[in-house]
């Protein structure tokens, strides 16, 4: 059986946080690789697990990178507790590291205790603060172009000054300066993911519903739904999160009814192995799956197109 309908698969790998050893992490997510899932997730909240202190999402993800060579590495960042400068060196160092396999999971973390890891106030207006931020950081990425870098051991010029342009963003809450301190990443702009309440304002590659029965409209962004599994477990599931409860074959019936571009999976520990051993072979059976192709970056695997650079073709462009 075949079909000409494609469904990615991305799983969340360390939400509940009981992989604090790096190495273990890096070993589950070589093993994704292996059973090839389109990309992995990784969970991260400004407040650290009670009684533990936690590795940022990105560190982790970069980590993982020294062992994967396929796989897309998608860590959740939030917004409102780093700096939009920093976050965007940061993220584009992860897209170098991985060679252009690398996402971005908008976070929108906004409790109080989550605000005070930083020390500032609720903002007026969520949606236009998250808006704001990933403006800049989109706006950095694009600060190099990408023939910025020269390497001209004859003359000792590293880079080519007009190709490296400044940025002057201001926000409702923040102001940031630039040229960025890192290339610009090797995907343009890394595959950016965000929840459906924020989609109008970040305009992000991939949005993240919790509503399966969803198909996504001609022209629009990749849709994704998020479904917790756990094959042995009828526990509720997180607020307005979907849930499977039976066994794999009945999963794969399910995910072939989608019409979805793709679902990120939050197995449990327990649930991983029959995810990898049971229901993506048999999706790639049916024509519904192909694992990442090796040296592909992450847009390539999705179908999505590299941007431009919003400053090619300008004068040391101002934005």
């Amino acid at each position: 059986m075949s079909s000409s309908k494609t469904l990615h698969l991305a799983v969340e790998l360390d939400s509940d946080g009981e992989r604090t050893s790096p190495r273990a992490l890096a070993d589950v997510v070589a093993d994704a690789e292996r059973a090839g899932y389109t990309f992995a997730t990784f969970d991260d909240a400004p407040v650290p697990p009670a009684g533990g202190f936690r590795v940022d999402a990105t560190v982790r993800a970069a980590y993982s990178a020294t062992r994967t060579s396929r796989i897309g590495l998608a860590p959740t960042s939030h917004v409102l507790t780093a700096e939009p400068f920093h976050l965007a060196a940061q993220l584009a160092s992860l897209d170098h590291a991985t060679h252009g396999r690398a996402a971005w999971i908008v976070g929108a973390a906004a409790t109080p205790e989550a605000l005070a890891t930083v020390g500032r106030a609720e903002p007026d207006d969520l949606r236009h603060e998250v808006a704001d931020v990933v403006e800049a950081v989109r706006r950095l990425w694009d600060s190099w172009e990408d023939d910025a870098v020269v390497k001209d051991l004859a003359t000792g010029r590293y880079l080519d000054p007009d190709k490296v342009h400044h940025v002057d963003f201001t926000g409702e809450t923040f102001s940031v300066k630039g040229p960025l301190i890192t290339p610009r990443p090797p995907q343009g702009s890394l595959v950016v993911l965000a929840a459906e309440e924020f989609a109008d304002d970040v305009r992000p590659d991939i949005v993240l519903t919790d509503d399966l029965q969803r198909s996504r409209p001609a022209e629009a962004p990749l849709l994704f739904g998020e479904l917790e599994v756990r094959f042995d477990s009828a526990a509720p599931a997180p607020k307005g999160r979907a849930r499977y409860t039976g066994s794999p074959a009945g999963l794969v019936t399910v995910l072939e009814q989608l019409g979805l571009d793709g679902v990120r999976l939050h197995p449990g520990a327990a649930d991983l192995p029959l995810l990898s051993r049971e229901v993506l072979p048999e999706l790639r059976r049916r024509g519904l799956h192909a694992p990442p192709e090796p040296g592909a970056t992450l847009r390539t695997t999705l179908g999505l197109p590299r941007p431009e650079n919003r400053f090619a073709g300008s004068s040391k462009g101002i934005a």
